[in-house]
């Protein structure tokens, strides 16, 4: 299985490199959002105190994901699925999926740490802490979108289908990171933050046993 992993992991990064259209749009997009955010901040300092930084930067993490993340099964065409389902078992896709979801995820989060820090300011203190919920919380988001992509890609109205059924989860995660963010920003001592790492480690071990349980199911379909 880790053979067939490595091999689906290497084709999800060739399509990547291939579609650099949407990469390059994907970058766009996290810029302009941060951007967004300098320009409505820039005049008034003191309104953009800690806990308006987290939330800002999570919802623009957020966006950013659920755009990198929705297409994971959705974009792909049909033709891929049927070759997919041929050659490697879903517990292997799933997993490819999962991590390479995961890494990108990671990777858009710290980009868009280091654009806030660049054009707004970098309140974190507790950079350990910080690095810690940025990759339980992508983790997260890409565990739990997988699976959502999964299912929508199988019915009509696959993205409004989406977006119903990723909001409860994705807000869960989102409130628990901002909670989090903030006492990284404070400069908390990590037992302070014990609690929202833990909720966090159960949102994604909930979500990756049921993407593992229901995947199969939904591959069959």
């Amino acid at each position: 299985m880790t053979g067939r992993i490595r091999t689906l992991l290497h084709k999800e990064w060739l399509l990547e490199l291939r579609r650099k259209t949407v990469i390059a749009g994907l970058g766009l997009y996290l810029f302009s959002l941060v951007f967004i955010c300098y320009l409505s901040f820039a005049l008034q300092q003191q309104a953009l105190n800690k806990t308006t930084w987290a939330a800002l930067y999570w919802l623009t993490v957020l966006f950013s994901v659920v755009n990198t993340v929705a297409k994971s099964f959705i974009g792909e065409r049909k033709g891929i699925f049927i070759y997919l389902y041929t050659v490697a078992p879903a517990q292997s896709v799933l997993l490819a999926k999962l991590i390479y979801n995961t890494i990108l995820s990671c990777l858009v989060a710290l980009t868009g740490y280091v654009l806030f820090a660049v054009f707004i300011f970098n309140p974190v203190q507790n950079n350990v802490l910080f690095l810690l919920i940025v990759v339980l919380a992508c983790s997260g988001f890409a565990f739990s979108l997988t699976l959502i992509s999964g299912i929508a890609s199988k019915a009509a109205n696959s993205n409004v289908l989406m977006a119903v059924l990723g909001f409860p989860v994705v807000i869960s995660i989102l409130l628990v990171a901002i909670r989090a963010t903030r006492k990284a920003l404070d400069g908390l001592e990590f037992s302070a933050s014990f609690d929202d790492v833990l909720t966090l480690l159960a949102i994604n071990a909930i979500a990756g046993v049921m993407a593992y349980v229901l995947f199969p199911y939904i591959w069959r379909s």
